[in-house]
């Protein structure tokens, strides 16, 4: 199969091979992700082509997932704050460009089907699977499945105020994305930095201006993990994306904020995913192959 994840800033696809138990990645390639339907779709064709042509087998099937809100039924791309499409056919039109069966999907969902059959949630049969990037969305995993709902705790108003890219004020993401923290931290700075990562390693060499931001991320993401408890009660949130790699500088505060908002709520465990950013990747594959094994 070749994967394909198309991300908020960047779009990764490989070459990979398995079975529905469990895929691995053998050759990847990556390009920064343009806005529209049609360009995703004219530059995963591309990435299709170099990653067959250097395939020694022949290629069975695509398996492609996107962000924002889609349809996998008839596989399209409803709606997209960060990307900027609507009412998107991808389905059709990457088979038209590729001639190759294609299996759609959501990122985050198909990353957090990874993350369950062979990844940190494979014990869990009620959880939640948050990456943290560009955008925040959650897989939902319900009696050990993954759930078709549209799990964009993201966009839930959790009371800052400050307005979103989506519309609406107050979201979690607006403030606990990876992108929130760096523009955040530059806004209130004008000292530039690349990402969430930058602003981490100002938090560990005491820079004050970092310490506030990343408080008032770990407020809104755990305000925003609260609704989820009260609603769901999940026996743990598996946290990946760039945020998670700050390791225990997001868990530890994070739980600890946890700790002093919730009262009757089920206090979910907090754990990092385990396969990083290739995980939307390996969850287009497995769609893929789920896909091959129905017909």
């Amino acid at each position: 199969m070749i994967a394909v994840d198309v991300g908020g800033t960047g779009t990764k696809a490989a070459l990979v091979t398995g079975g529905p138990g469990g895929v691995v990645a053998v050759k990847q390639q990556r390009r920064a992700t343009r806005p529209g339907g049609d360009a995703v779709v004219e530059d995963v064709a591309l990435l299709v082509d170099e990653l067959r042509t250097a395939s020694e087998h022949p290629v069975d099937a695509i398996g492609l997932v996107v962000p924002g809100i889609v349809d996998e039924a008839t596989g399209t791309g409803v709606y997209s704050a960060n990307l900027g499409w609507a009412d998107y056919p991808f389905r059709d039109r990457i088979e038209a460009a590729t001639g190759l069966p294609a299996a759609f999907g959501h990122d985050v969902r198909a990353g957090g089907l990874a993350e369950l059959r062979q990844g940190n949630a494979r014990d869990l049969t009620d959880a939640v699977i948050m990456p943290i990037g560009t955008g925040i969305a959650a897989a939902l995993v319900l009696d050990g499945r993954i759930s078709s709902a549209p799990g964009e705790v993201g966009h839930v108003n959790v009371g800052h105020g400050d307005p979103c890219g989506c519309g609406q004020t107050g979201c979690v993401e607006a403030r606990a994305s990876s992108a929130a923290i760096a523009r955040r931290y530059t806004e209130r700075t004008n000292r530039h930095v690349t990402g969430a990562v930058d602003v981490a390693r100002l938090l560990t060499e005491g820079d004050v201006d970092a310490a506030e931001v990343w408080r008032e991320a770990v407020d809104a993401l755990a305000k925003g993990i609260l609704l989820v408890a009260a609603l769901l009660g999940p026996r743990a949130v598996v946290l990946g994306g760039g945020l998670a790699l700050a390791g225990p500088k997001l868990t530890d505060p994070l739980g600890g904020r946890l700790d002093e908002l919730i009262t009757f709520q089920r206090r979910p465990e907090l754990r990092l995913a385990a396969l990083g950013d290739e995980a939307g990747c390996l969850g287009a594959a497995l769609l893929a192959i789920d896909m091959l094994e129905e017909r």
